[in-house]
Order: C-alpha cells, then structure tokens, then sequence
C-alpha cells in the first residue's frame, strides 16, 4: 500500500502569478513552498507511451528502412492539482512529456513535427549525430501551421531525447512540455548483455516546475538568471510512487530540468543508501560498470543505472535528492524525486546480472600535437556569452572550424561563483579527460555530450568532429542560459565560408529542407509513393 504525506507551509511565498520570479534567485529555506502544497507520492509513476511508426519505407537499393511518425505540438490539460484548475501545457501528440519513440540501430527515421502550438518551434534530437539540416538549429523555425520533416540515423544504442530549440524561446516551450525519451536498441547487444528490459526498463524523466494558487503554471519568461521549481515531476507527475517487484531494475535518468541539476541516491527505510550500478552515459554503454550510491544528474544528462531491490521485498524505497547541492534553490520536498514500493512476489526471475564487459570503446587519444581550443561561458554585464560572443551576433558566432576528421581538445570553463553551466556540443561523442576541483566523476567513464560544470568548474573533452561537416551548435544547457545568447556555433570544414566544403545538408538553412505550410490530414499514399521514395534517394546517412 502506498504512503503518502504533506508538510505545513511555513514561511510560504505568495503562489500567485505576480510574485516577481527575482525570488528565485534568492536562497530559500528548507520549509518554503512557492506553489501550493501537494501531497507526495499520491499518484503513480506514469510511463510515457512509445509512438509507432505511421508506415515505412525500404530502400530496394540499399535495404534502408525508413519508419515514418508523425507529432504535433498543441495544446492540452493535466490534472495536476486534484482540486484546482486542470493545468495547462503545449506538448508532442497532447503529452507531457511526449511519446517515447523507440528504434533500432540501423534504421532511419522520419519524424514529421506540425506546429499547432501558439509559438514557433525547432527540434533538435539529443545526442543524435544528425546532419545539420535536420539537427534542431535555432533559426531553423517551424511557424505555427507548418510542418518539418527530421531524417534521423539511429545509428548506436544509447537514450537520447527530443525537445524545443527554438531561438530565444527553448525554455518556455521546453517548460511546457516539449520534451520526450528516444531510445535506440541493439536486439542483439541486448539479447547477449541480459540486462532488465521490458517492464523493468523503467525511464526517469525528471523536471520542475512552479504552479499557481489557480493550478496553472508560473512561466519562465522574463526570468534571465535561473528557474527553479519547488514541485519535482518525474515522467510528468509530482513526486510519484512506483510499484516494484524485489529483482533489478534498470532506471533510465534524464534531467529535463531548465536550471535544476540532481544528486541522487536510492534510500531505504533505514536511512542507508542503497548501492547501484552505472551502465550507460549520454551516449551509450560504458565500457565496465561503475558502482555508486549517488550520481549527480546535470541537465540534459543522461544515466542508465541498475538498482537491485531483491533484499528490500515489502520495504518503502526513496529516491533522494541532496540539498544545497550547487547551487540549486532549495524548497519544501525538493530533496525527494520518487518514492519505490517493493512487493515481496516476483513474476519474472530472470537474474539480469550486470556483465563485468560491456561493450569497447574506442576513445580518441591525445597525440601531443592536438589542436586545444578554450571557450569561457561567464555572464558579462548581465548578458550570457561564451567568449563574450552571443549568437544573436551572426558574423562572430562560429568560434571554431574544425578540420573534418580530426581530433581536438576543447577546455570548457565557468568562471562563476553564482550557477552551474552544463555544456553540450552537437554532433559529436566526446570523453571529459579532466576536470579541476571534484575531478572526473567515475562514472563519466564513457562517451558523452553533455559535460556539468558547476560553479568555478573547469573541464577538458576530447571528440573527433565526424562524420558529416557542416555547421552545429554548442551551449549552455541551463535553457534560461541559452535563451539569454549563451550558444555559439561551430563549423566543421568551414562550409559556411566554403561552400565547396559541404554538401547540400551542410547548411543548417538549406531552403529544400526548410519548414512547409501544414494544410490538412497526412496522405498516406503520398508518403509511400513520393516523400519517403525521395529522402531515401538522398543518402543522407551512408555508412561511417
């Protein structure tokens, strides 16, 4: 039977809409709420639908297959509160988050996004080396009553997720619910590796938010340092609990956050932290696992952690969240994410034991004759930059032009006292080689895209800019950060000065691939015999 409790609100701030979001920035006590007070662990764990495919498409050629889907961005409602107003959002398909798709190494696919919002939108798929046209940049604006097509390579396992990217607006359109797993297997990787899967296989999607007194949501806009939400969600729903059978889990961790990073550990009801195991990074399996009993979860990071609970049947489990951890606001019940009730049967008694290997990983190496670049994300004179370049300033913002193929060493710095700055590079797989302070974590063992700097942090990263040359984005992923100009861009062959140097996907606003006005119902027929014919005529992913 679950358990459920709600704490009095002493010192509560006004949960009205005109409560200036400066208080954020302020450093709350323990026992604040800012939205109205909820009662934790009162509903379950909600996990996301996965979305099939509308038709595919194979290549005679070359045996490509090309699985079709389709989301729109709309409007809907989700009881948060049970007694106030169902509250409002604008998400894929009307779910917050968004249906998960799930693919298979190998195939391509084809994601139609129709803008039936109320602002623009552009989608960038996480951790997908996806050429730039079809890679989310922020100018490449799909308008309300227009649609894109994205051809994607799913060409590795690993979660990545899709979400807004939108110039200027990715926070709110993110905060509203533009955010969803995408996860790609290896059957066979997985047949052999023997790990949960299926109703074990239990994704994570974590964010915050604040509500007010009516139950509709206190947006982001005009806040310009940090959002920081006292209600923790977790697959779209405040602080649920999840019903679990004493065998391993594999626990699935995305911090879909704006600005709040995570330190996480699994609790029992004796106050001990329960051990687990790390087995994949932003992009894919490590090499060996790692075991810990906390991880910290920066934004847009993910983590793939196996928890055994066989020893904890019909105990109370807590998903912790550490306060005063960076420099996230604390609030009421923000050191709680998730309560895990464990029965005492099991219906399933496959063992699932972690492999001491995993998989092998061919990490770049450091020759000595490496070229290193430094790139300094700081807030100067109340303006995000990196470099003191924005990208709003269009004839600086290509801060580098990587040689196509090659190795380079990027130092990445966050020379504040004042907020944490989790950095992602587009395109490419990169290995953290160093990190001043706390060091490399032991579970950055593999290849990421996301590398957490906390405040006066920095980090060294190693990547190889392949496979495809053209021009990609790199930024702050705190989405307040980003909208405020911290992103800048990076050009790999100097395409855009050098047009001879790409191809016809290498710029990221090549007019055949731009947004199209969405007029009506998708014709299926017109799909089968003429759209997915021509982008599989394309060879826009051919083997690397």
């Amino acid at each position: 039977m679950k358990t459920s409790f709600i704490l009095p609100a002493l010192g509560t701030l006004s949960s009205a809409i005109g409560y200036p979001l400066s208080l954020l920035s302020v450093k709350r006590h323990d026992d604040d709420w800012i939205s109205p007070q909820y009662t934790l662990f009162s509903k379950p764990l909600v996990i996301p639908p996965v979305l099939n495919p509308l038709t595919s498409y194979t290549n005679a050629s070359t045996g490509e297959v090309f699985d079709y889907y389709e989301i729109t961005t709309r409007p809907l409602t989700q009881q948060i509160y049970p007694n106030l107003q169902a509250t409002n959002f604008i998400g894929y398909n009307g779910l917050v988050p968004g249906p998960t798709i799930r693919t298979t190494i190998g195939k391509r696919s084809v994601v139609r996004f129709i803008n039936r919002g109320t602002r623009p939108l552009s989608v960038h798929l996480h951790g997908s080396p996806s050429r730039p046209v079809f890679d989310g940049w922020a100018e490449d604006l799909i308008e309300v009553s227009q649609y894109k097509d994205y051809v994607y390579p799913n060409h590795s396992p690993r979660m990545l997720w899709y979400h807004d990217h939108a110039i200027h607006i990715t926070a709110i359109n993110a905060f509203y619910g533009q955010a969803a797993a995408y996860i790609i297997y290896d059957p066979v990787q997985e047949a052999a590796l023997g790990l949960p899967q299926g109703n074990y296989d239990i994704p994570m999607i974590l964010t915050d938010r604040i509500y007010q007194s009516n139950g509709q949501l206190v947006s982001p806009q005009g806040e310009d340092t940090s959002y920081y939400g006292d209600i923790i969600h977790v697959n779209g729903v405040p602080w649920p609990y999840f019903n679990a059978e004493p065998r391993k889990y594999r626990f699935r961790i995305l911090n879909t956050s704006l600005s709040r990073s995570y330190k996480i550990r699994f609790v029992a009801v004796n106050g001990a932290s329960i051990p687990f195991q790390i087995i994949a990074t932003d992009s894919g399996y490590i090499e060996h696992p790692v075991t810990a009993s906390t991880i910290i979860s920066g934004i847009a990071e993910r983590y793939e952690v196996v928890v055994d609970l066989s020893a904890y049947a019909g105990q109370t489990i807590h998903v912790r969240n550490a306060r005063d951890f960076s420099q996230n606001k604390d609030f009421a019940r923000t050191d709680y994410v998730m309560q895990i009730i464990v029965g005492s049967t099991v219906s399933d008694t496959s063992n699932n034991n972690v492999p001491a290997d995993l998989v092998n990983l061919n990490f770049p190496t450091d020759t000595g004759a490496l070229t290193h670049r430094q790139f300094r994300f700081a807030r100067n004179n109340s303006e995000w930059r990196i470099n003191d370049i924005g990208f709003a300033d269009v004839k600086n913002r290509i801060l580098a032009k990587p040689i196509p193929g090659s190795t380079e060493i990027w130092k990445l710095e966050n020379p504040s006292g004042g907020w944490a700055h989790p950095i992602h590079i587009h395109l490419v797989d990169f290995k953290v080689i160093s990190r001043n302070g706390r060091g490399v974590e032991p579970y950055e063992a593999g290849f990421k895209d996301v590398a957490f700097l906390d405040e006066n942090e920095t980090a060294e990263v190693i990547a190889r800019f392949h496979p495809w040359r053209g021009q990609y984005m790199f930024h702050c992923h705190n989405l307040v950060h980003e909208d405020g100009d911290m992103m800048a861009a990076f050009d790999v062959g100097d395409t855009k000065a050098r047009p001879e140097n790409g191809d016809s996907f290498s710029d990221p606003l090549e007019a055949k691939f731009r947004p199209k006005p969405h007029t009506g119902p998708t014709n299926i027929t017109n799909l089968e015999t003429e759209v997915l014919p021509f982008i599989a005529s394309l060879d826009i992913y051919p083997p690397f």
